[in-house]
């Protein structure tokens, strides 16, 4: 095993952290997908209001690749099928029934694996739905079957408030794990898990295949960060890389030939009536993970994903298809009285300027900018706490002035999408989204 540190980056201490015990959450009713969370696929419905579906059944496809396909999962009812500006799909709803029909899948034993070609695992993969949990770098893309990746990163853990626990999903999981990747293992023959957090449980993980032990400051659990400190060549920039729990689901799907739908998701952040660990199924309803409900918060907003990557929720919605936390902070909508004389004693930020910086416990945190937007001040905090050491104060002005080259020369198909110059930024500019846009930009100019 191979253990990198993370010098730059920030942690901060932020309240709400889930605990590692697990609770047991009761069937939904309803079920959902958000096809528009997912980022680049163009979906092309395959079911209407008012079809009968089974847990596996197609409900959409993307457009760029038909043979990427999306599965129910549940089984049961279309309810509703929700449309935004553009005809673009917010949601499909599944009304649960009590005994759910289940589609099979015909898969390959675990015995055949090493016997069976390449090519047979992944059409195996695409008619199970399995094939989008794995995304390429650099930008996080689904990966494309018809290439071979140099490498597959398995991030097991992610050190961004507050995502699951792999300690908690892996618990009796281990034999479903070492299956996935072996999957994994048939479509590409460097495998590498990315461990962070937790060392006590690489005895679990013994001679499985490569294992890289991160530590430091978040974000050494991004992908993206954990390809820039330790490529070798240009080239490994391109590898695909899938999360921890989704190579158990990959397990699962090939011992029982079904359309997995169990996940583990934590619910954390300051105003969680419980911060924990929730045994659960993939779409569930918002709502339901939190023990009390989101009623009587009016100024609580729910962040589905990690507090810096994750998006503004609805509380009538369901969860993403790639997240596995929600998170239930302050809102920060209000001004607050004199604060610009205040001392800022239970105010987390990256900067000492606040008495906060002499405090170890965490904080609560909330979504207030705690200023106005100004213009960049090339103070450069945001490169300072870049972990991947590029320019982000420059890539963005080269950006507003339309030269797209000279941004990418200062490294931005390395940004990691981290959000931690967001964070950071005394001029409260959206960094993050400014370089997530460009790159989404430039990647469907040059698909």
């Amino acid at each position: 095993m191979h253990t990198i540190h993370l010098k730059k980056g920030f942690s901060p201490r932020i309240a709400g952290l889930p605990e590692r015990q697990l609770r047991l959450l009761d069937l939904p009713r309803h079920v959902g997908m958000a096809p528009a969370q997912i980022p680049f696929v163009k979906p092309r419905l395959l079911v209407e209001e008012g079809d009968s579906v089974s847990i596996g059944s197609p409900l959409f496809e993307d457009k760029r690749n038909p043979r990427i396909r999306f599965l129910s999962p549940g089984g049961g009812r279309i309810t509703r099928i929700a449309f935004g500006p553009r005809r673009v799909i917010h949601q499909i709803v599944i009304a649960v029934d009590k005994d759910e029909p289940c589609r099979v899948f015909d898969v390959p034993t675990v015995e055949q694996l090493n016997a069976i070609p390449r090519t047979v695992v992944v059409d195996t993969l695409l008619r199970g739905g399995m094939w989008p949990f794995l995304r390429a770098l650099p930008f996080m893309d689904l990966a494309d079957p018809d290439t071979n990746p140099p490498a597959i990163i398995v991030r097991l853990g992610d050190d961004e408030p507050f995502c699951p626990d792999p300690a908690v999903y892996l618990q009796a999981r281990q034999a479903l794990f070492a299956i996935g990747i072996a999957v994994l293992r048939k479509l590409c023959e460097r495998v590498v898990i990315n461990l962070v957090g937790d060392a006590s449980i690489l005895a679990d993980l013994a001679g499985q295949t490569v294992v890289q032990h991160f530590t430091g400051c978040y974000p050494s659990g991004n992908p993206s960060v954990q390809v820039y400190r330790t490529r070798t060549e240009p080239g490994q920039n391109r590898s695909w890389f899938i999360d921890g729990q989704d190579v158990i689901l990959l397990g699962e799907f090939l011992r029982t030939g079904r359309y997995p739908v169990h996940r583990i998701m934590s619910v954390g952040g300051s105003l969680a009536p419980a911060a924990e660990h929730v045994s659960t199924r993939a779409g569930v309803p918002l709502r339901m993970l939190f023990s009390g409900g989101l009623g009587g918060r009016p100024a609580a907003r729910p962040i589905v994903g990690g507090l810096f990557t994750g998006y503004t929720g609805d509380p009538d919605g369901f969860m993403g298809f790639y997240q596995n936390a929600l998170n239930l902070i302050d809102d920060g909508d209000r001004e607050e009285p004199f604060g610009f004389i205040r001392p800022g004693y239970r105010k987390p930020s990256y900067s000492t300027a606040f008495l906060s910086t002499f405090q170890r416990k965490p904080f609560p945190m909330d979504c207030g900018q705690h200023g106005e937007v100004r213009a960049c001040v090339n103070c450069g905090t945001c490169a300072t706490i870049c972990p991947v050491d590029i320019l982000p104060q420059f890539t963005m002005k080269c950006l507003v002035a339309d030269e797209v080259e000279e941004a990418l020369a200062h490294g931005l198909l390395d940004c990691a999408e981290c959000g931690l110059c967001t964070y950071a930024c005394p001029s409260k500019i959206q960094l993050r989204e400014v370089l997530r846009a460009a790159k989404v930009q430039y990647y469907k100019e040059i698909a």
